[in-house]
């Protein structure tokens, strides 16, 4: 199989080369990840148990949640495409002498590199959005994804409302995130992900919300699909 393995868009990647240092200040830039990791852990960790499963997780960034699904007695794998990140990830698992396994790599330079591995689960949050063709990262991702193994998206619903709190909100009022972080374009509609999801020969099995409350500092996981989401799919078993 032939793949483009330069779906990646470099302003993107320089962005967050240039956050790179900040993953682990907890009280950062990347505070809403920290504050939201523990919920996306739980989600993943009811659908398939994570002890003894081996796992990738794609567009890794400094790690929050591969460390996280690795405490939980996974085998996991992180692979993220900027340098700077991968360097903070590999650091900080050094310190923690965890047992994540980094690399630099795009999911098609890891397939490339990697032909025969084969996952228990694959994760890819907050990451098909910074990319030009998020359909390919999806089918790479179902490529090497054992039959009947759990997938895990998370991305920002496409609407006036997930304009208004995903970048007006966030990053203009709140300041919870950078300026620049997302691009409304980008956002990604869930039919559009159902669609992408059935293509790859996937079977989606959950969508839930995830919500904010500024006043109360506080996230939830529920109904509402608006803004941010995350599904639930798994693979065909033939």
């Amino acid at each position: 199989m032939t793949m483009n393995i330069k779906n990646l868009d470099q302003d993107e990647v320089t962005k967050f080369d240039e956050l790179a240092t900040r993953w682990w200040d907890k009280e950062g830039e990347f505070k809403p990840l920290h504050q939201i990791n523990p919920l996306r852990v739980g989600f993943i960790n009811d659908r398939t148990p994570l002890q003894g499963k081996k796992i990738l997780d794609v567009g890794c960034g400094g790690g929050i949640l591969a460390e996280a699904l690795s405490e939980l007695g996974a085998e996991v794998t992180g692979i993220d495409a900027s340098e700077q990140t991968i360097g903070v990830a590999l650091s900080h698992s050094k310190k923690i002498e965890s047992n994540v396994s980094y690399h630099q790599n795009t999911i098609e330079e890891f397939i490339e590199n990697n032909p025969e591995e084969r996952f228990d689960a694959i994760t890819c949050l907050e990451m098909l959005e910074h990319v030009p063709s998020p359909e390919q990262i999806i089918k790479s991702c179902s490529s090497i994804l054992k039959k009947g193994g759990d997938i895990f998206f998370s991305t920002i619903n496409r609407n006036p409302k997930s304009y208004l709190f995903a970048i007006i909100g966030a990053e203009y009022v709140l300041k919870l995130l950078p300026r620049g972080t997302h691009d409304y374009q980008k956002f990604i509609k869930p039919s559009e992900l159902a669609k992408w999801i059935r293509d790859s020969r996937l079977i989606q099995k959950e969508t839930i919300g995830l919500s904010y409350n500024p006043i109360s500092n506080n996230y939830w996981l529920g109904k509402d699909i608006q803004v941010n989401y995350m599904v639930h799919a798994t693979k065909e078993e033939d």
